[in-house]
């Protein structure tokens, strides 16, 4: 089946509200995509620039320092265990996993491929890429029977939701039913922020809690991009069923999706170093801390939003409306449209500014809550 036409990107639909905010006299305040603004740490710097000497080809399937890195990084910062080398896989950033995953595992035409209903574009893109449904559904109930590959996203893009132990048992024991493999985008993991994600780790889909010791079909994919200021990098890998995960690394190596040697090189280095997470993580609960109550002040609700790198809210409009408006005040978030069917009233905003924008966002937001 010939690749179809694909809906136009829709970030290019923000273009004349980001050009009315910028006329704002105290400037733009971007939290629409979340792109990290802060410094690549230099530790992993240094390892890249230590690794550049790149001559050879690299290894698709990672080196074994960064593939042994992955899995220690798992069972110490995830509570996994029990993973091999022969669990895991380097990719060049989540997204493009995300975007090929149903072509690579041979979905097509008649296959269903479910998202969550607030959800990541990219999922339902992979399965037009594929030529295959895509599905919004967050209840294991409604996946029909064709369906062949499911997606899960814990915490969510964009509206931060955590699923528990308990949802994502739930979700694993009805993607056996279906005889489907499941993945879950686990990209925002180390960002918890609310009760009890701001003490306790938010759970992975390979906790023995979840899967016990049975990684059949069953797939975890993360990125450095958030943790570590990595998303110029594009550094990302992919972990679970070392049958699904064989088939994967064949694909890759027709291909030639292989991760830059260098890189592999840092992976490793941001892969076993915490406190640099840590550290950002603070950057971030700060900026939340400042934002949050500011929306609140003028009157937006904030849904979900218990972890990850967004606030997802709405003010009860229409979500071009709202967009317009934080516009005018010089803010430019991400339209609720952008994410689904389901949120026409919803707007995501991103973390991903400086502090001095952050600050500058919430004075505006309060003025506006001020004139209420």
């Amino acid at each position: 089946m010939a690749l179809g036409e694909l809906p136009d990107y829709p970030w290019d639909q923000m273009a004349p509200f980001a050009a009315r905010a910028r006329e704002h006299a105290g400037g733009l305040v971007d939290l629409s995509i979340g792109s990290p603004v802060d410094a690549t740490p230099d530790l992993i710097r240094e390892a890249l620039a230590a690794a550049t000497d790149a001559h050879a080809y690299p290894q698709t399937v990672g080196t074994p320092a960064l593939r042994e890195a992955i899995v220690e990084w798992f069972a110490r910062r995830r509570g996994v265990t029990g993973l091999g080398v022969d669990n895991v896989l380097p990719t060049v950033g989540s997204k493009e996993f995300v975007a090929f995953l149903p072509f690579m595992l041979g979905l097509g035409e008649g296959d269903a491929v479910v998202h969550p209903r607030a959800a990541y574009p990219t999922y339902a893109i992979g399965a037009a890429l594929a030529g295959a449904d895509a599905v919004a559904s967050d209840d294991p109930a409604e996946w029909p029977e064709n369906t062949r590959l499911i997606w899960l996203n814990s915490p969510g893009n964009p509206d931060g939701r955590v699923l528990t132990v308990d949802e994502l048992r739930a979700a694993v024991e009805r993607a056996r039913e279906l005889g489907a493999v499941i993945a879950s985008d686990e990209c925002y993991a180390e960002l918890g922020w609310d009760a009890p994600w701001d003490a306790e780790r938010i759970p992975s889909i390979l906790d023995p809690r979840v899967i016990g010791d049975n990684r059949r079909n069953v797939l975890a994919v993360y990125s450095l991009s958030k943790q570590s200021n990595l998303a110029g990098y594009r550094a990302a890998f992919v972990a679970g069923c070392r049958t699904v995960l064989a088939r994967l690394l064949n694909v890759r190596k027709h291909a030639g999706l292989m991760l830059p040697a260098p890189l592999q090189a840092a992976m490793v280095v941001a892969l076993g170093d915490d406190q640099h997470v840590d550290e950002q993580r603070e950057r971030y609960r700060a900026r939340r801390a400042q934002l949050k109550p500011a929306l609140e002040a003028a009157g937006f609700r904030i849904d979900d939003s218990e972890a990850g790198l967004y606030l997802w809210a709405t003010e009860g409009r229409d979500s071009w409306e709202t967009i317009a408006r934080l516009a005018d005040l010089g803010i430019l978030a991400g339209p609720g449209v952008f994410y689904g069917d389901a949120y026409p009233q919803h707007v995501r905003l991103s973390l991903t500014a400086t502090d001095e924008r952050i600050t500058t966002a919430a004075e505006r937001l309060r003025s506006l809550g001020d004139s209420l």
